[in-house]
């Protein structure tokens, strides 16, 4: 049976940089949202907006599906597994991570749920913060097709772009394709910008001179939008091992590794490139637009 928004009891685990925006792209949707995260304010943010609050994570096993963006693997499976996990407590509901994992968690995870009846989509999102508020963010789903059209209407809250690659894992492995392929070109702005500096070329001219030429990227297109993104993530405390230009790239290198794929470029792009986002991100938010490639950063 399909889920549909008023009839469904829906659970979200995580609210942040995404998790939070997409909460209310549900409720604008008309979806029974129940949220959970240790952060008050941004649960206020959701109860203010018509969601229910749980005071734990177990409170949500009781929902009819599961959201989860909350960080990483380690985060995805301490809600699911274990004795007091949704998958033990829930045996007809469904769950949909939209968070980063690796393809192969993914494809252990689906065949958990399975030996418990519960439904299970893999489905990581690409698109930030903004389009998250609008639900306009693109969706990568795996998933079995019985699985996907049932939990549908919710993706397409969240989504306006949502693409079915496969069975379960083929979303996170297409989602880590998508992080690959663009901090390659997140990296090479940062490079070409640093040079085109020292012979004194704006960056806004370099910018908006490859707009129109064979340069031109969503990266060059969307440019500040890493700097805002790493000031969202010092603001809310996160890691920078756990930001996506760390997280997920080592992530890549391990599946990689697990299919027996070479990606050297990636091995050396995760070294180089979280120094080069956070020193850019930095010089921003001090006025200095420009930044640097990150090389001189000794922090």
């Amino acid at each position: 049976m399909a889920m549909k928004p008023g009839t469904t009891a829906v659970g979200l685990a995580g609210l942040g940089n995404l998790g939070l925006p997409m909460a209310h792209a549900l409720l604008d949707d008309g979806w029974s949202l129940t949220v959970f995260d240790p952060v008050e304010d941004r649960v206020r943010s959701c109860v203010d907006a018509g969601a229910k609050s749980a005071s734990s994570v177990d409170e949500l096993a009781s929902a009819d599906v599961l959201i989860l963006v909350v960080p990483d693997d380690a985060a995805v499976e301490s809600i699911l597994l274990g004795d007091q996990g949704y998958f033990a407590a829930s045996s007809e509901g469904a769950v949909i991570v939209h968070s980063t994992i690796l393809p192969a968690s993914a494809q252990a995870l689906a065949e958990t749920a399975k030996t418990q009846g519960t439904r299970f989509i893999d489905a990581p999102v690409s698109g930030g913060a903004a389009r998250a508020r609008k639900g306009d963010l693109t969706v990568f789903v795996g998933a079995e097709r019985d699985d996907f059209d049932a939990v549908g209407d919710l993706l397409h809250a969240v989504g306006s772009e949502v693409l079915l690659a496969g069975g379960p894992g083929t979303g996170a492995a297409t989602k880590l394709a998508n992080q690959m392929m663009m901090f390659s070109a997140l990296a090479g702005a940062y490079e070409a910008l640093d040079v085109a500096g020292k012979y004194g070329v704006d960056p806004g001219m370099v910018l908006r001179s490859v707009a129109s030429s064979t340069g031109g990227s969503w990266v060059a297109a969307n440019w500040g939008f890493f700097d805002e993104t790493a000031a969202a993530y010092t603001a809310s405390g996160t890691a920078v091992s756990d930001r996506p230009w760390s997280k997920d790239l080592f992530e890549f290198i391990t599946a990689a590794r697990t299919a027996e794929a070479s990606v050297p470029f990636a091995g050396l792009l995760s070294q180089l490139l979280p120094g080069y986002v956070e020193s850019h991100a930095r010089d921003a938010a001090a006025g200095d637009g420009a930044g640097h490639n990150g090389k001189d950063d000794d922090d």
